[in-house]
């Protein structure tokens, strides 16, 4: 079988990406954004989002008999076996030095580009990120034929990410239990959005839902009734 094509014209020279917890991350007061003098209108449920928690795809059937957990981790190693492939012939091309560390988290295979100067792949506020996870999704599942959750991180900016989300999510919680007033955050991706929801269900006295279309798609948290 050939390879993928490689998606050269992807990457794009940017900035380094700003700090991720400053105080405009929050959008502006509950209450700004409903009628006047109301509460803020309150967002519809996200369980089909791919923010909620999700069931591995494709798999659902075979982990329930014998042998098929031990197919579903068979896949996830392939996974990132094709991904690996495909990004160290990306790399090549594109002349970047890079590792790549492969793992599985949970039910998705994880791949990670370490080492080098990469802020060209990671791109502003990881928009260049995003668009090789997607592509790489794509090789994956061209391969193996089954749609793939395989989550990219390049130079540690989705663990970085993912920390200042924790401590901002968990801010947010006990300000939100304390006041018994909802509070939105600024639009995020999935992956994003994920971090906040699992940090928001295992807080007592709050929960967490999603409102509104990507890209502008939001995690509203809100004090449980």
């Amino acid at each position: 079988m050939s390879a993928p094509q490689t998606p050269t014209d992807t990457v794009t020279d940017t900035a380094a990406v700003s700090e991720a917890t400053s105080g405009d991350v929050l959008s502006p007061a509950p209450g700004t954004a409903g009628e006047a003098g109301g509460p803020p209108a309150l967002p519809d449920a996200d369980a089909g989002s791919d923010d909620a928690v999700v069931e591995p795809v494709d798999l659902e059937d075979e982990a329930d008999e014998e042998g098929g957990a031990d197919e579903a981790d068979d896949l996830l190693v392939r996974e990132g076996d094709v991904a690996g492939d495909y990004l160290e012939r990306l790399l090549d091309i594109l002349d970047v030095d890079g590792d790549i560390d492969l793992d599985v988290e949970g039910d998705r295979a994880s791949v990670a580009i370490v080492g080098g100067r990469l802020n060209d792949l990671i791109g502003a506020d990881g928009a260049t990120l995003e668009a090789l996870q997607e592509l790489t999704r794509l090789a994956v599942a061209q391969s193996t034929g089954v749609r793939s959750r395989l989550m990219l991180d390049i130079g540690g900016f989705r663990a970085k990410r993912r920390s200042d989300l924790t401590a901002l999510a968990g801010e947010v919680a006990r300000r939100v239990g304390s006041s018994h007033q909802p509070e939105r955050l600024s639009p995020m991706n999935p992956f994003e959005r994920k971090v906040v929801h699992d940090v928001i269900a295992s807080v007592a006295g709050v929960h967490s839902e999603s409102e509104g279309e990507e890209p502008n798609r939001r995690v509203v948290v809100l004090p449980d009734k």
